[in-house]
């Protein structure tokens, strides 16, 4: 049975450690998720964007839906069903509800331009299939297509909305998007990592991001002191995300976060896409050095030369 839907919190969006065909590395994806959950995560989005979810067939998406689900138990789950083929969207949605996701996030579908009226049909059309609760999922640099606050408006009054995660450089969006889910009664989580205790001031009531799968501690400790009225400082834990979001920013999305996660040590798979020598470089040079300034803050790195391995 599906568990209720994040309505607060710190959210890891996933990354799934694969082999070079996007298949999943079970074991690891395990170890990964069980780490996560010791340090003190609220849940996961499955196959967000960190999770490469366009490098992946549907059987693969399928699979990785039901091991998230699974290893992550009892924590809820929010699978994200975007795709640019309708049939996709509607047969992940229904894979997802009966593997006992607790909600599905859409993105607008990509590639092709879309104008809102559309976006809005695509976004019916994937919460009837999956018959849960339903995240938006604004990410317009990556998708092509902003998600306008009329377009959610009109979604939140036609579906089960449960909220909306913003992300991309659009920051001050926050504030229209929070405004609006007071008057209809959604949520607004933020992908803005290094942005977090600007974003809880706003009234966002968590993140879901792929710099979670890096420093989940530092993220949680900020929230804890931001949105829970812990003590301790909150600028000296901004800095350290910052300085994390900035050393692996050297590098694209999402192959930085991989370079982050090797550098606590964390199991990381292969690129599904072929990556250039230069990048590898980039990508080692980033383990090194983070390596350093966590060992420096206090951060386990466990075995943290558990490089990604690059396949020609």
């Amino acid at each position: 049975m599906a568990s209720s839907y994040p309505k607060k919190g710190i959210l890891a969006a996933l990354w799934l450690p694969t082999d070079a065909e996007g298949n999943l590395l079970k074991r690891e994806l395990a170890a990964n998720i069980g780490w996560l959950k010791s340090k003190g995560i609220h849940g996961v989005l499955a196959l967000g964007s960190t999770g490469e979810f366009p490098q992946m067939s549907s059987d693969q998406r399928k699979e990785a839906i039901t091991a998230v689900i699974e290893c992550a138990a009892p924590l809820p789950v929010v699978v994200n069903i975007s795709d640019i083929r309708p049939g996709i969207v509607g047969e992940l949605g229904r894979h997802a509800r009966a593997a006992g996701a607790c909600a599905v996030a859409i993105m607008p579908p990509g590639f092709y331009p879309s104008t809102q009226d559309d976006v809005l049909a695509h976004f019916l059309y994937a919460a009837e299939h999956a018959d849960l609760p339903v995240f938006l999922y604004n990410f317009p640099e990556l998708t092509g297509t902003r998600i306008n606050v009329d377009t959610v408006a009109k979604f939140a009054d036609r579906a089960n909305m449960a909220g909306i995660k913003q992300s991309g450089g659009e920051f001050d969006y926050h504030k229209e998007l929070i405004a609006l889910g007071k008057e209809k009664n959604y949520v607004v989580f933020s992908g803005a990592d290094t942005r977090l205790a600007e974003v809880f001031k706003l009234g966002a009531v968590g993140c879901i991001g792929g710099l979670v799968n890096i420093v989940p501690d530092l993220m949680l400790d900020l929230y804890n002191i931001c949105q829970e009225g812990k003590p301790g400082d909150p600028g000296i834990l901004t800095d350290r995300i910052k300085f994390t979001g900035a050393m692996v920013d050297r590098l694209t999305f999402p192959l930085n976060v991989s370079a982050g996660m090797a550098a606590r040590g964390r199991p990381v798979g292969e690129p599904k896409a072929r990556v250039s020598p230069e990048s590898k470089r980039i990508h080692d040079t980033i383990i090194h050095d983070l390596s350093a300034a966590f060992n420096e803050w206090g951060l386990e790195c466990v075995n943290a030369e558990n490089k990604m391995a690059f396949v020609p």
